[in-house]
């Protein structure tokens, strides 16, 4: 490198580091990098091979060409020409195996002691179905809370039928479950204040 320049540039809450190098005549170019935390949110490079051969070229003139590239870098760093390449280069990458339970049919699910699930699961990723995840579904806190499983169909969805447990004088609720190998999730539905426990001294019927 025969020449650069490091300066730190305030935007907003951001302090954000610009770095202008030449990489030498082995490799002609001159790269500019901003840095955000260490992470690289914009680069621009300039190829001055063709400029070599010109008999004006010299030494100053490269280190002028240096400091003009710094300089329009930090130019349209801070009058928001790179707001949108940095927001994209700074948002969150979301888990491509990450998944997401949705219950399709909430408000009908339970009907004369009976419990239908319609269950499915998604990637979080793509919104797209995730078939062969493993799905269970119990009622918390009932006497016999025993599991029932599926596995999704290739539309990543399942149904899950049961009859309603014995319930218990606590807290209640649905609680439905799925995984894969990378991933899980959970959902889960208040079962108090819909549907509360008999009395202890109830008769059996």
């Amino acid at each position: 490198m025969s020449s650069g320049y490091n300066t730190d540039v305030r935007v907003g809450d951001h302090v954000f580091h610009v770095q202008t190098e030449d990489r030498g005549p082995s490799h002609p170019i001159i790269d500019t990098a901003i840095y955000l935390q260490g992470r690289v949110v914009h680069r621009h490079s300039t190829n001055y091979e063709h400029l070599t051969a010109l008999k004006e070229f010299s030494d100053d003139v490269l280190r002028k060409r240096v400091a003009e590239q710094h300089r329009y870098v930090m130019d349209e760093l801070r009058g928001g020409a790179l707001s949108a390449e940095i927001a994209l280069a700074t948002a969150p990458v979301p888990s491509v195996g990450a998944i997401q339970v949705r219950l399709l049919n909430p408000k009908s699910w339970l009907s004369a002691g009976h419990v239908s699930l319609d269950v499915e699961i998604r990637r979080r990723f793509d919104q797209q179905p995730q078939p062969g995840a493993q799905i269970e579904a119990l009622i918390e806190g009932a006497l016999r809370d025993g599991p029932c499983v599926a596995t999704a169909d290739p539309q990543g969805r399942a149904q899950i039928e049961f009859p309603l447990p014995p319930l218990g004088k606590g807290d209640l609720a649905l609680v439905i479950r799925a995984w894969t190998e990378a991933a899980k999730d959970e959902i889960r539905f208040s079962m108090r204040s819909r549907h509360a426990a008999p009395p202890a001294d109830a008769p059996e019927s």
